[in-house]
This record gives C-alpha cells, sequence and structure tokens, in this order.
C-alpha cells in the first residue's frame, strides 16, 4: 500500500500487539512447512517400505562412504596438482585446470556429505530411539505429529487473526476520528464543495474498505509470504539448483500483477465515487420523504436509484473480472514454475544422475521421496501465493480508500486563520462591508456563474437592527453568511471594529455571533441540551432564562417529559415553530454581539412569528442584529433601524422603512405583496402577487413588473425632504424600457 508511513502514528501505540502477532504468524509458517515435509517419511513408509530407523543408518552409511570416496579423490587429485607442479613450464594446462575443477567439485560434494553425516548422526543420537520400529506405528505416529501440528497451526492462526482485528478496529477508530477532527477544523465553504454524500462515504464505504486491506496486511499478506518463504528454503534444502530454476517466472509474475493493480484501483476510484452518489440518492431521498410521498415521487427516486446503481454495478463488474483474472493467472504460472524445477528433477531422479548436459544440478543422486518433498514444496509455496492473489483487488480497493481518505486529511481549507491573529475585543462600535464581491465555486472551472456579490458597501453602527431584504437569490443571505466567514470575500474586506474579520482567531470572531438559521438545525438530544449547545458551560437557570426570554418555556411545560423531552432527528417531534424558537434560546444564551436570523420567520406560524419578534424586541437592544427576509413584516418595524435592499447580488437601497417605501420599487412590490396576502387570507380571497406598487414622490406609478426610470429614483446621499429627514441610498438597476433580468443572472 503507499500510505503505510501514514498508519505509522495510528500503529504506534499498538505495537506490541504488532510484534506478538508476527511471532504469531512465523509459527504458523513454521508449521505449515512441518506439515508438508511430512510427505517425506510417508513415501518413505509407503513406497519404498522402510523404517525411518532403516533410512537414517543407510543414509549415515552413505554419507560415510562418499567422504571416504572423495576424501580419496581429493588426495588423488592433490597428488597429480603436485606432479605437474615439480614439471614447471612444461606442464599441461589445461590438465591442470581439469584438475582444479574437480577439486573443487570434490570438495563441494565432501562438504555436503559431511553435513548429511552431522544431520543424520543427530538424528539417529536424539530422534530415532523414540520411534517405532513397526512400519504401521512409524506411519500412525507420523500421522499424529501431522494432526498435533494442524492444530497448534489453527490455534496461532487464530491468536494472530484476533490480535490483527484488534489492531485494525483500534487503528480505524483512530483514522476516524481523526478525520471527523479534520473536517470540524474545515470551513463551511471547503466541505460544501465535497457534499454530505461525499463525506459520509468516506466516514463508511472507504472506512470498511480501508480496514479491510488492513486486517489482510496483518494476517494473510504477513502469514502467507511467511509460509512460501519457509517452503522456499526447504526446497533450497533438498536442491538450490532445481529451486532457482522454478523462480524464473517470478519477473513476469511481477509484471502480470502490476499491470492488474494499476486497473485495479483505477477502477476502484471510481466505484467509490459511484457509492457517493448512491449515498446522495438517498440522503436527498431520506430527507425529503414528505414530498416523495406527498408528489407521489417514489418512482422518480427508483429510478434513479437504479441509474445510480447500475452504473456502480458496471464499474465494480471490471473489478470482479480482473479479480477473476488474477487467480487463474497465478495459478498458471505457478504451476508453470513448478514444472521447471519438477521436470529435470524427474529427469534426474529416472537416470539416476545428478547433472543434465554437464550442469550439476544435485550434490547426489535424488530419490523418489526426495523428488517428492521438493514437489510438496513448491506447491506449498504456490498455495499461499494463490491466497494472495484472491486478497489483491482488496488490498487495492484499500489503496484507493485510503488515497480517499488522507486525501481528506490533506485538505486545506480555502477560509484559513491568520497565522498571526489580532487579539479581539467584543463588537462595539460598527461593522462595515468595504466592496465586497463573491462568486459561489462551480465544478466546471470552465463555467462562468454570476457573482453572489456585486460591490456591496453597507456600514453598521453598533446596536442597530437591520433587515436585509430582497427576493430569491439576490445575495441577502450571502452578505451575512461571510460575518462568521462561511466564505471568503473574492475582493473587498469585512471589518467589525475596524478590523479585518480575516485577522481574527476563528473562536473570537465567532464566539461573539449567535445564528439562526431558516432551516431549524437542531440535535436528537433534549430540549435543554439544544439550547445549552450555545453555551456549553451554562447552567440550568441560565438555559431556564434563555429558554423563557425565547418563549421556550410556555410550551415545554405542557410536555410530560419538560426539559428532558428529546426532540427526535433535526427536531421531527417538535412543531416548526417550536424548534425555531429552540433555534433562538440557543442563540440568546451566548449572549452575543452580533445576532443573525436567516430567514428565521420564513416556515413557521404567525403566532410563532410574533413571540420570536416579541423576544428579539427587548433581546436586541444594545447588541447589532441581521434579520435576513424576503418580507417585511409590520410587527417589527417599531423596533428595525434601517432596512437594506439586495437584489442581484447588488445593494440597491438603504434606508429607513417609510424612506426606503416611498423611494424603492423591489422594496414596494414585496412590502405589499405581504400586506395582501394577509389581506387576502382574513378575507378568504385567492392570493395575487400583482400588487399596484406605491408612486415615487407624486409621480405616477410604474407598470406592474417595472422599476421606475433610473433618472426618477433618488440618488445616493440625497436627502428625500428637508428637514433632517433620514436619507435612502438608491441605486438604479435598469431603465423601465429595458428587459427584467432574470434573479442570480449578470451581463
Amino acid at each position: 500500500m503507499n500510505h503505510l508511513l501514514r498508519f505509522v502514528p495510528y500503529l504506534w501505540p499498538h505495537r506490541g500487539k504488532i510484534l506478538l502477532s508476527s511471532f504469531f504468524a512465523v509459527l504458523v509458517a513454521a508449521f505449515w512447512t512441518l506439515n508438508l515435509s511430512v510427505a517425506f517419511p510417508v513415501v518413505k513408509v509407503l513406497l519404498q517400505g522402510k523404517t525411518l530407523q532403516e533410512y537414517v543408518e543407510e543414509e549415515l552409511k552413505s554419507a560415510e562412504a562418499d567422504i571416504a570416496r572423495r576424501t580419496w579423490r581429493l588426495e588423488a587429485i592433490d597428488s597429480d596438482l603436485a606432479k605437474l607442479a615439480s614439471q614447471g613450464k612444461d606442464a599441461d594446462p589445461e590438465k591442470r585446470v581439469d584438475l582444479l575443477r574437480n577439486q573443487s567439485k570434490q570438495q563441494t560434494g565432501l562438504s555436503d556429505s559431511t553435513r548429511q553425516r552431522l544431520i543424520m548422526s543427530r538424528l539417529q543420537t536424539y530422534v530415532v530411539p523414540w520411534l517405532p520400529r513397526d512400519q504401521f506405528k512409524t506411519l500412525a505416529a507420523i500421522l499424529g505429529v501431522l494432526v498435533v501440528a494442524t492444530l497448534l497451526k489453527g490455534v496461532f492462526t487464530f491468536i494472530q487473526e484476533v490480535m490483527v482485528g484488534s489492531v485494525v478496529e483500534l487503528t480505524i477508530i483512530g483514522i476516524r476520528k481523526d478525520c471527523l477532527r479534520r473536517v470540524l477544523k474545515l470551513d463551511y465553504h471547503t466541505l460544501t464543495k465535497s457534499g454530505t454524500s461525499g463525506l459520509m462515504s468516506r466516514f463508511t464505504y472507504d472506512m470498511e474498505m480501508l480496514g479491510q486491506g488492513l486486517n489482510l496486511v496483518g494476517g494473510k499478506v504477513i502469514r502467507e509470504p511467511l509460509k512460501a518463504i519457509c517452503c522456499l528454503v526447504g526446497a533450497f534444502v533438498v536442491s538450490w539448483q532445481l529451486t532457482l530454476l522454478s523462480l524464473l517466472f517470478v519477473p513476469l509474475v511481477g509484471a502480470v500483477f502490476y499491470s492488474i493493480g494499476r486497473r485495479l484501483k483505477q477502477a476502484s476510484h471510481r466505484v467509490m465515487e459511484s457509492v457517493s452518489k448512491i449515498y446522495k440518492t438517498l440522503e436527498e431521498t431520506f430527507d425529503s420523504l414528505k414530498i416523495v410521498i406527498a408528489f407521489n415521487g417514489a418512482r422518480h427516486h427508483r429510478r434513479q436509484f437504479h441509474k445510480d446503481t447500475k452504473k456502480c454495478y458496471e464499474k465494480a463488474m471490471k473489478i470482479v473480472r480482473l479479480d477473476a483474472l488474477t487467480a487463474p493467472t497465478t495459478e498458471f504460472l505457478g504451476l508453470m514454475a513448478a514444472f521447471m524445477a519438477l521436470l529435470p528433477g524427474a529427469y534426474l531422479v529416472l537416470r539416476g544422475s545428478t547433472d543434465i548436459a554437464g550442469i550439476t544440478l544435485i550434490a547426489h543422486p535424488m530419490d523418489v521421496a526426495e523428488l517428492s518433498v521438493l514437489y510438496v514444496m513448491l506447491v506449498g509455496v504456490m498455495d499461499p501465493v494463490r491466497k494472495l492473489s484472491t486478497t489483491y483487488a482488496k488490498l487495492k480497493r484499500a489503496n484507493a480508500a485510503g488515497d480517499r481518505i488522507f486525501g481528506l486529511l490533506d485538505t486545506t481549507p480555502i477560509v484559513k486563520q491568520a497565522e498571526e491573529p489580532k487579539p479581539a475585543i467584543r463588537h462595539t462600535d460598527s461593522i462595515e462591508f468595504r466592496r465586497v464581491g463573491f462568486s459561489y465555486p462551480v465544478q466546471d472551472e470552465s463555467a462562468i456563474r454570476p457573482a453572489a456579490l456585486d460591490d456591496v458597501s453597507l456600514e453598521v453602527s453598533a446596536g442597530e437592527v437591520i433587515v436585509v431584504v430582497g427576493e430569491n437569490g439576490s445575495g441577502k443571505s450571502t452578505l451575512v453568511n461571510l460575518l462568521p466567514r462561511y466564505y471568503d470575500p473574492n475582493h473587498g474586506e469585512v471589518l467589525i471594529d475596524g478590523v479585518d474579520i480575516r485577522d481574527l482567531r476563528f473562536a473570537d470572531l465567532r464566539g461573539q455571533i449567535g445564528y439562526v438559521t431558516q432551516e431549524t438545525l437542531l440535535f436528537d438530544e433534549t430540549i435543554a441540551d439544544n439550547i445549552r449547545y450555545g453555551k456549553p458551560s451554562a447552567t440550568n437557570a441560565e438555559i431556564l432564562a434563555a429558554a423563557q426570554r425565547a418563549h421556550v418555556d410556555s410550551f415545554v411545560k405542557t410536555l410530560p417529559e419538560g426539559y428532558s423531552t428529546r426532540v427526535g432527528e433535526k427536531g421531527s417531534k417538535l412543531s416548526g415553530g417550536q424548534r425555531q424558537r429552540i433555534a433562538l434560546a440557543r442563540a440568546m444564551l451566548r449572549d452575543p454581539a452580533i445576532l443573525i436570523l436567516d430567514e428565521a420567520t420564513s416556515a413557521i406560524d404567525a403566532q410563532s412569528e410574533r413571540l420570536i419578534f416579541e423576544a428579539l424586541r427587548g433581546f436586541a437592544k444594545g447588541r447589532t442584529t441581521f434579520i435576513i427576509t424576503h418580507t417585511v413584516s409590520a410587527s417589527i418595524l417599531d423596533f428595525v433601524s434601517r432596512i437594506v435592499v439586495m437584489d442581484q447580488g447588488k445593494l440597491i437601497a438603504v434606508g429607513p422603512h417609510e424612506a426606503v417605501l416611498q423611494t424603492c420599487p423591489i422594496y414596494q412590490r414585496l412590502f405589499h405583496a405581504r400586506h395582501q396576502r394577509k389581506v387576502s387570507a382574513e378575507k378568504g380571497l385567492p392570493e395575487t402577487l400583482d400588487v399596484p406598487v406605491a408612486p415615487l414622490a407624486g409621480l405616477p406609478a410604474p407598470a406592474m413588473g417595472e422599476a421606475a426610470p433610473a433618472d426618477d429614483i433618488t440618488a445616493p446621499g440625497t436627502d428625500l425632504e428637508a428637514g433632517g429627514e433620514p436619507s435612502v441610498h438608491i441605486i438604479p438597476l435598469r431603465t423601465a424600457s429595458e428587459p427584467r433580468r432574470p434573479h442570480g443572472l449578470t451581463g
């Protein structure tokens, strides 16, 4: 795997278990080789009809005879070499070379025979006395040893896999914790690029694939090569020359595995991306179950799910095909490697020779038992290789999962904290948006997305209550989302008390902001815990005070479990108004210097809206408050300082309600549309959005859907009337004859 060094910090705390599991893996490999070596005595007893005592005695005598013979030959060679040396320059050089070559051969054979005699002598001294002399009893004893060795090998395998499994689970937990820690450190801008489904895929499917890979690395990938190495050692003991012949196919096997592995990794990446898409479809379906049921949309979601799973199936089948190709390829190449040793070995046994075409392959003639052991040892090498080939696809999937997981851990945030942040004090002076511009990122870099904010400048004094109003897509939420640095502007600055918020520590900046969102986000905990989230160190008395201020206490009293009532997933056990009041209490508990309500009353009933604004009326005093909405309720006008009107990413009007109402056609339309809906609802009449727009300063009202002529709009900074009336700043968007562009588009 390409990420082994990245795992060291996670594996190091468990190094004791890793070393112990490796020790048991060595024991498993040793007993595996011991079991295979039983083939030798079995062949001797069953096929050649010899007892093991007879075999040891014969081998000892044969070794001693060979030592005597080679010693005599070496003495003769030494004598011949001495004679040649006495001849001086007349000596035949070719004869001298032949004698030296024969001398080397005899010395090698003598060394082998001496080692053979030593082994047989020790067997005769320490092992043979314990062996039965009856052939059947000998066979039974051999099988008994085989059973015990197999049992011990199984026990050691079990212990090793349990230890590896424990290390893997603890390692995955550590990686998952670090991933969550990293995600929580990343900014909202960066995380929205990945999406919830992509993150969930990394925490679930990718982690599962990575865990499988680590299990294999700690288990089979360590144990099976050890088994193969032990068998290779056994094969080298029988004949290192023949064993080397079988290794000629190793480079070919490596080349085949490299080619397959590269394709497997690429295919695994594509499968994981498809799984993320499936998660996205499921997430959207489950989060929108009410809409799916109400609009009979089940068929659409089934089709989408079928489409996504079909694509995932097609990509997964590429992995299946490559994985299926690995095993037979490995088996064929392994068989060819075995043949490279067995065919020459069979020739030497059948001909009773030690060389082929003058090339010495064995020190002494082989018998059937030795050839059988060589064959069994080579098969013992092939079996671990075959098992490893079946895990190859899983290892490549784990490698691809590691790429994605460590890619998440290596993600660089777009919104970064200052390296040397300035000390922050509680906001007491002003908030300024200075020529701010911002565009949301797009997946396709060649695509052009219109600016969400276009050169917006706004200054707000501490303690003001600002209503930011505009139609959907006008940029009003984007503007206030810059304050807690969910995003950073592409150009321009946002300043609090004259300090650029990019120079402040995240905790200091966000610690003085209270935020209430349109989609109320509650956790599946108790009401008290959800309120306490605004200030984890809050006492029960502080929680109760915040709840009473936000009018939460009035409905909590009717619940059997009171503040210990669990709100359900995303607050599903409560009504929309109740959820929003809890969210407001959470923000109030924080005692923020800056309060932001982003469409906080857009999806609740009139009674809940009245209670929320009633709570705000007292709480907003001394705090800078931003209320983002697409309509303005008359119930908040008595404590609102100014109205800010946004349209197509531009700030087009700023001023008191009455002044903006008289001069800004868009605000007129939004305000009167709400009033018209309210009147229609009271009279039981159908709603209409085509309401007349009030005339501007004595001028006739513009045609429906048009703005007043640009020349007739009050210029920025001009007072509406003399006598100190507050001024309203209007930025002309277009002339009356210019067609209206869809919101969110520029050009």
